[in-house]
Protein backbone atom coordinates (compact mmCIF):
# COMPACT_ATOMS: atom_id res chain seq x y z
CA UNK A 1 0.00 0.00 0.00
CA UNK A 2 1.23 3.23 -0.93
CA UNK A 3 0.04 7.18 -0.45
CA UNK A 4 -0.16 9.51 -3.61
CA UNK A 5 -2.13 12.33 -4.42
CA UNK A 6 -5.10 11.82 -6.94
CA UNK A 7 -5.10 12.06 -10.69
CA UNK A 8 -8.12 13.01 -13.36
CA UNK A 9 -7.50 9.17 -14.38
CA UNK A 10 -8.61 8.13 -10.61
CA UNK A 11 -12.47 10.27 -11.26
CA UNK A 12 -14.44 6.78 -11.39
CA UNK A 13 -13.12 4.66 -8.80
CA UNK A 14 -13.22 7.94 -6.23
CA UNK A 15 -16.09 8.10 -7.11
CA UNK A 16 -17.22 4.91 -6.29
CA UNK A 17 -15.38 5.30 -2.68
CA UNK A 18 -17.34 8.05 -2.35
CA UNK A 19 -20.89 6.55 -2.51
CA UNK A 20 -19.24 3.96 -0.19
CA UNK A 21 -18.81 6.70 2.47
CA UNK A 22 -22.15 6.98 3.13
CA UNK A 23 -24.03 10.04 5.14
CA UNK A 24 -22.11 12.40 7.87
CA UNK A 25 -18.64 11.96 5.63
CA UNK A 26 -19.42 16.02 4.32
CA UNK A 27 -16.17 16.33 2.32
CA UNK A 28 -16.35 13.04 0.50
CA UNK A 29 -20.09 12.77 -1.61
CA UNK A 30 -21.06 11.45 -4.10
CA UNK A 31 -21.50 14.80 -6.89
CA UNK A 32 -19.60 14.36 -10.02
CA UNK A 33 -19.26 17.79 -10.60
CA UNK A 34 -17.44 18.72 -6.95
CA UNK A 35 -15.18 15.89 -6.88
CA UNK A 36 -13.82 16.73 -10.67
CA UNK A 37 -13.10 20.17 -8.79
CA UNK A 38 -11.56 18.42 -6.12
CA UNK A 39 -9.07 16.83 -7.78
CA UNK A 40 -8.62 20.06 -10.40
CA UNK A 41 -7.86 21.87 -7.01
CA UNK A 42 -5.34 19.39 -5.79
CA UNK A 43 -3.36 19.01 -8.99
CA UNK A 44 -3.20 22.61 -9.04
CA UNK A 45 -1.84 23.12 -5.48
CA UNK A 46 1.03 20.79 -5.98
CA UNK A 47 1.80 22.40 -9.23
CA UNK A 48 2.73 25.83 -7.92
CA UNK A 49 2.24 27.55 -5.14
CA UNK A 50 -1.25 29.57 -4.06
CA UNK A 51 -2.53 31.27 -1.24
CA UNK A 52 -3.70 29.35 1.58
CA UNK A 53 -7.21 29.71 1.50
CA UNK A 54 -7.13 28.08 -2.35
CA UNK A 55 -4.96 25.24 -2.10
CA UNK A 56 -6.74 22.10 -1.07
CA UNK A 57 -4.54 18.56 -1.23
CA UNK A 58 -6.31 15.30 -2.58
CA UNK A 59 -4.55 11.68 -1.61
CA UNK A 60 -5.29 8.66 -2.02
CA UNK A 61 -4.53 5.36 -0.86
CA UNK A 62 -3.72 2.81 -3.41
CA UNK A 63 -3.04 -0.95 -3.66
CA UNK A 64 0.68 -0.53 -6.20
CA UNK A 65 0.32 -4.45 -7.12
CA UNK A 66 -3.63 -3.99 -8.70
CA UNK A 67 -3.78 -0.18 -8.70
CA UNK A 68 -6.94 -0.43 -6.60
CA UNK A 69 -7.87 2.63 -4.74
CA UNK A 70 -8.90 1.80 -1.10
CA UNK A 71 -9.34 5.14 0.55
CA UNK A 72 -8.83 8.83 0.62
CA UNK A 73 -7.51 11.82 3.20
CA UNK A 74 -7.50 15.68 2.32
CA UNK A 75 -6.25 18.87 3.85
CA UNK A 76 -7.45 22.20 3.39
CA UNK A 77 -4.90 24.38 3.68
CA UNK A 78 -6.51 27.28 5.24
CA UNK A 79 -11.34 27.19 6.05
CA UNK A 80 -12.82 29.98 5.82
CA UNK A 81 -10.85 31.99 3.59
CA UNK A 82 -13.17 32.46 0.77
CA UNK A 83 -16.18 31.15 2.33
CA UNK A 84 -17.46 31.50 6.03
CA UNK A 85 -16.96 28.80 8.30
CA UNK A 86 -19.03 27.87 10.93
CA UNK A 87 -19.05 25.74 14.54
CA UNK A 88 -21.06 26.06 17.57
CA UNK A 89 -18.94 27.01 20.35
CA UNK A 90 -20.03 24.86 23.71
CA UNK A 91 -20.06 27.23 26.49
CA UNK A 92 -21.69 27.63 30.00
CA UNK A 93 -24.74 29.69 31.31
CA UNK A 94 -24.82 29.95 35.13
CA UNK A 95 -28.58 31.02 36.47
CA UNK A 96 -28.66 31.77 40.07
CA UNK A 97 -30.89 33.33 42.51
CA UNK A 98 -30.25 33.36 46.25
CA UNK A 99 -33.81 33.79 47.55
CA UNK A 100 -35.05 30.41 45.26
CA UNK A 101 -32.16 28.81 46.69
CA UNK A 102 -31.28 28.11 42.93
CA UNK A 103 -28.05 27.69 41.34
CA UNK A 104 -28.39 26.22 37.24
CA UNK A 105 -25.10 25.61 35.62
CA UNK A 106 -26.41 24.92 31.53
CA UNK A 107 -24.17 24.36 28.54
CA UNK A 108 -25.36 26.36 25.28
CA UNK A 109 -24.05 26.78 22.02
CA UNK A 110 -23.26 30.22 20.10
CA UNK A 111 -22.57 30.45 16.32
CA UNK A 112 -19.19 31.27 15.90
CA UNK A 113 -16.56 31.54 13.22
CA UNK A 114 -13.54 31.31 15.48
CA UNK A 115 -11.30 28.56 13.55
CA UNK A 116 -11.45 30.26 10.66
CA UNK A 117 -7.87 30.32 8.65
CA UNK A 118 -6.94 26.86 9.99
CA UNK A 119 -6.16 24.29 8.37
CA UNK A 120 -8.16 21.43 7.81
CA UNK A 121 -7.58 17.42 8.00
CA UNK A 122 -10.50 16.20 5.61
CA UNK A 123 -11.32 13.70 3.04
CA UNK A 124 -10.93 10.35 5.70
CA UNK A 125 -12.32 7.18 4.46
CA UNK A 126 -11.20 3.85 4.48
CA UNK A 127 -12.96 0.38 2.92
CA UNK A 128 -14.59 -1.12 5.48
CA UNK A 129 -12.22 -4.67 4.20
CA UNK A 130 -9.18 -2.77 4.19
CA UNK A 131 -9.26 -1.44 8.14
CA UNK A 132 -6.60 -3.25 9.86
CA UNK A 133 -2.30 -3.91 9.00
CA UNK A 134 -1.79 -0.42 9.50
CA UNK A 135 -3.39 0.82 6.37
CA UNK A 136 -5.66 3.43 8.94
CA UNK A 137 -2.80 4.84 10.37
CA UNK A 138 -0.76 5.11 6.95
CA UNK A 139 -3.58 7.13 5.39
CA UNK A 140 -4.42 9.50 8.02
CA UNK A 141 -0.64 10.25 9.49
CA UNK A 142 0.69 10.32 5.90
CA UNK A 143 -0.88 14.27 5.80
CA UNK A 144 1.85 14.67 8.91
CA UNK A 145 4.75 14.03 6.63
CA UNK A 146 3.67 16.24 4.08
CA UNK A 147 2.90 18.89 6.19
CA UNK A 148 6.36 18.48 8.21
CA UNK A 149 7.95 18.84 4.55
CA UNK A 150 6.13 21.92 3.35
CA UNK A 151 5.07 23.50 6.62
CA UNK A 152 4.97 27.01 4.58
CA UNK A 153 1.91 25.90 2.83
CA UNK A 154 -0.14 24.99 5.79
CA UNK A 155 -1.53 27.15 8.73
CA UNK A 156 -0.15 27.14 12.46
CA UNK A 157 -3.30 25.69 13.85
CA UNK A 158 -4.31 22.08 12.34
CA UNK A 159 -8.10 20.90 13.11
CA UNK A 160 -10.15 17.90 12.13
CA UNK A 161 -13.96 18.10 12.22
CA UNK A 162 -15.13 14.83 13.36
CA UNK A 163 -18.08 12.81 12.03
CA UNK A 164 -21.00 13.26 14.52
CA UNK A 165 -23.44 10.70 15.90
CA UNK A 166 -26.02 9.22 13.07
CA UNK A 167 -28.00 6.03 12.69
CA UNK A 168 -27.74 3.55 9.50
CA UNK A 169 -30.20 5.66 7.65
CA UNK A 170 -28.41 8.83 8.28
CA UNK A 171 -30.55 10.37 10.68
CA UNK A 172 -28.89 13.10 13.16
CA UNK A 173 -30.38 12.89 16.35
CA UNK A 174 -29.15 16.32 16.89
CA UNK A 175 -30.35 17.81 13.06
CA UNK A 176 -33.60 16.45 13.94
CA UNK A 177 -33.97 18.26 18.00
CA UNK A 178 -32.25 21.66 16.44
CA UNK A 179 -31.56 22.16 13.05
CA UNK A 180 -34.42 20.95 11.40
CA UNK A 181 -36.54 23.60 12.71
CA UNK A 182 -35.06 26.07 11.11
CA UNK A 183 -33.95 24.58 7.81
CA UNK A 184 -37.00 22.22 7.14
CA UNK A 185 -34.64 20.18 5.12
CA UNK A 186 -33.30 16.84 6.02
CA UNK A 187 -29.75 16.59 7.41
CA UNK A 188 -28.14 14.91 3.97
CA UNK A 189 -29.54 17.71 2.20
CA UNK A 190 -27.75 20.57 4.16
CA UNK A 191 -24.61 18.66 4.81
CA UNK A 192 -24.59 18.86 1.02
CA UNK A 193 -25.45 21.99 0.74
CA UNK A 194 -22.54 23.00 2.79
CA UNK A 195 -20.37 21.02 0.92
CA UNK A 196 -20.94 22.28 -2.05
CA UNK A 197 -20.05 26.03 -0.57
CA UNK A 198 -23.59 27.24 -0.72
CA UNK A 199 -23.41 28.08 3.15
CA UNK A 200 -25.18 31.79 2.89
CA UNK A 201 -28.20 29.68 4.15
CA UNK A 202 -26.76 28.93 7.37
CA UNK A 203 -26.29 32.71 8.59
CA UNK A 204 -29.66 33.49 6.93
CA UNK A 205 -31.48 31.04 8.87
CA UNK A 206 -29.62 29.91 11.93
CA UNK A 207 -30.22 31.84 15.22
CA UNK A 208 -27.59 34.18 16.08
CA UNK A 209 -28.66 33.75 19.99
CA UNK A 210 -27.17 31.52 22.36
CA UNK A 211 -28.75 27.90 22.10
CA UNK A 212 -29.81 26.20 25.76
CA UNK A 213 -28.97 21.93 24.99
CA UNK A 214 -31.13 21.06 28.29
CA UNK A 215 -34.14 22.26 25.07
CA UNK A 216 -32.94 19.78 23.03
CA UNK A 217 -33.98 15.90 23.26
CA UNK A 218 -32.28 13.58 25.52
CA UNK A 219 -30.49 12.22 22.50
CA UNK A 220 -29.04 15.34 20.93
CA UNK A 221 -27.84 16.13 24.06
CA UNK A 222 -25.92 13.25 24.32
CA UNK A 223 -24.83 13.76 20.71
CA UNK A 224 -23.06 16.67 21.67
CA UNK A 225 -19.03 16.41 20.88
CA UNK A 226 -19.36 12.53 20.34
CA UNK A 227 -18.42 10.98 17.38
CA UNK A 228 -19.66 8.47 14.52
CA UNK A 229 -19.09 4.46 16.05
CA UNK A 230 -17.21 4.78 12.90
CA UNK A 231 -14.90 7.24 13.18
CA UNK A 232 -13.90 6.19 16.93
CA UNK A 233 -10.75 4.72 15.55
CA UNK A 234 -10.08 8.14 13.75
CA UNK A 235 -10.46 10.36 16.99
CA UNK A 236 -8.51 8.00 18.77
CA UNK A 237 -5.53 7.73 16.42
CA UNK A 238 -5.54 11.90 16.40
CA UNK A 239 -5.89 12.25 20.03
CA UNK A 240 -2.57 10.05 20.17
CA UNK A 241 -0.86 12.63 17.78
CA UNK A 242 -1.84 15.70 20.13
CA UNK A 243 -5.03 16.48 19.26
CA UNK A 244 -7.54 18.31 21.39
CA UNK A 245 -11.13 18.34 21.60
CA UNK A 246 -11.52 22.33 22.58
CA UNK A 247 -14.94 23.00 22.64
CA UNK A 248 -16.30 23.57 19.12
CA UNK A 249 -18.38 20.94 17.55
CA UNK A 250 -20.20 20.72 13.99
CA UNK A 251 -23.59 23.09 13.36
CA UNK A 252 -25.24 20.02 11.94
CA UNK A 253 -24.48 16.66 13.67
CA UNK A 254 -22.49 18.37 16.88
CA UNK A 255 -19.12 16.08 16.26
CA UNK A 256 -16.46 17.31 17.61
CA UNK A 257 -13.68 19.51 16.22
CA UNK A 258 -10.25 18.54 17.56
CA UNK A 259 -7.24 21.15 17.41
CA UNK A 260 -3.60 20.81 17.82
CA UNK A 261 -0.70 23.35 16.65
CA UNK A 262 0.72 22.09 13.16
CA UNK A 263 4.26 22.01 15.46
CA UNK A 264 2.55 19.81 18.16
CA UNK A 265 1.84 17.11 16.16
CA UNK A 266 3.69 13.83 16.95
CA UNK A 267 4.57 13.19 13.56
CA UNK A 268 5.46 16.13 12.20
CA UNK A 269 7.47 16.84 15.72
CA UNK A 270 9.08 13.72 15.28
CA UNK A 271 9.82 12.90 11.87
CA UNK A 272 13.65 12.78 10.76
CA UNK A 273 15.12 12.43 7.14
CA UNK A 274 17.55 10.36 6.28
CA UNK A 275 19.23 8.68 3.69
CA UNK A 276 18.04 5.38 2.08
CA UNK A 277 20.02 2.48 2.18
CA UNK A 278 18.65 -0.38 -0.32
CA UNK A 279 18.76 -3.53 1.22
CA UNK A 280 17.86 -7.04 0.69
CA UNK A 281 14.82 -7.36 2.65
CA UNK A 282 13.16 -5.75 5.37
CA UNK A 283 14.40 -5.76 9.09
CA UNK A 284 13.15 -8.61 10.96
CA UNK A 285 13.29 -6.75 14.53
CA UNK A 286 12.39 -3.48 13.09
CA UNK A 287 9.03 -1.37 13.68
CA UNK A 288 6.39 0.03 11.47
CA UNK A 289 7.91 3.41 10.38
CA UNK A 290 6.04 5.67 7.84
CA UNK A 291 8.20 6.86 4.62
CA UNK A 292 7.63 9.29 2.78
CA UNK A 293 10.34 10.94 -0.22
CA UNK A 294 10.11 14.18 0.55
CA UNK A 295 8.65 15.18 -2.79
CA UNK A 296 5.70 17.63 -3.97
CA UNK A 297 3.56 16.40 -7.09
CA UNK A 298 5.16 13.38 -6.49
CA UNK A 299 4.80 12.67 -3.27
CA UNK A 300 4.57 8.91 -2.09
CA UNK A 301 4.14 7.58 1.32
CA UNK A 302 4.29 3.68 2.89
CA UNK A 303 5.15 1.62 5.82
CA UNK A 304 7.98 -0.05 5.75
CA UNK A 305 9.75 -2.68 8.71
CA UNK A 306 13.02 -1.21 9.51
CA UNK A 307 15.41 0.35 11.84
CA UNK A 308 17.27 3.46 11.85
CA UNK A 309 20.85 3.41 11.93
CA UNK A 310 23.45 6.60 12.02
CA UNK A 311 21.59 9.12 9.45
CA UNK A 312 20.28 6.09 6.94
CA UNK A 313 17.05 4.10 7.00
CA UNK A 314 17.36 0.43 5.75
CA UNK A 315 14.32 -0.68 2.80
CA UNK A 316 13.70 -3.21 0.98
CA UNK A 317 14.08 -2.60 -2.87
CA UNK A 318 10.21 -3.20 -2.76
CA UNK A 319 9.87 0.27 -0.47
CA UNK A 320 12.09 1.67 -2.89
CA UNK A 321 9.85 0.98 -5.59
CA UNK A 322 6.71 2.26 -3.73
CA UNK A 323 8.51 5.44 -3.13
CA UNK A 324 9.63 6.00 -6.37
CA UNK A 325 13.18 6.62 -4.97
CA UNK A 326 16.93 5.11 -5.67
CA UNK A 327 19.55 3.97 -2.81
CA UNK A 328 20.79 7.08 -1.47
CA UNK A 329 17.99 9.02 -2.05
CA UNK A 330 16.73 11.32 0.69
CA UNK A 331 13.72 10.21 2.59
CA UNK A 332 11.36 11.58 5.42
CA UNK A 333 10.41 8.95 8.27
CA UNK A 334 8.63 8.32 11.83
CA UNK A 335 7.06 5.44 13.51
CA UNK A 336 4.56 4.54 12.93
CA UNK A 337 2.81 5.10 16.30
CA UNK A 338 3.55 6.68 19.38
Amino acid sequence: MRIRFLRHSDFHALLDLANKAGVGVTTLQPNAERLQARITSSVAAVSRERELGDASYFFVLEDDTTGQLVGTSGIEAAVGMNDTWYNYRVGLAVHTSRELDIYKKLTTLFLSSDLTGSSELCSLFLLPDQRGSGNGGLLSRSRFLFMAEFPQRFSEKVIAEMRGVSDENGRSPFWESLGRHFFKMDFARADFLSYVGNKSFIAELMPSYPIYTCLLSEEAQAAVAEVHPATRPARKLLEAEGFRYRGYVDIFDAGPSLECALTDIRAVRDSRVFNALAVAAEVQDGESWLISNRKLADFRCTLAMTHPLEGSLPLSAAVLQRLEIADGDSVRAVKLAP
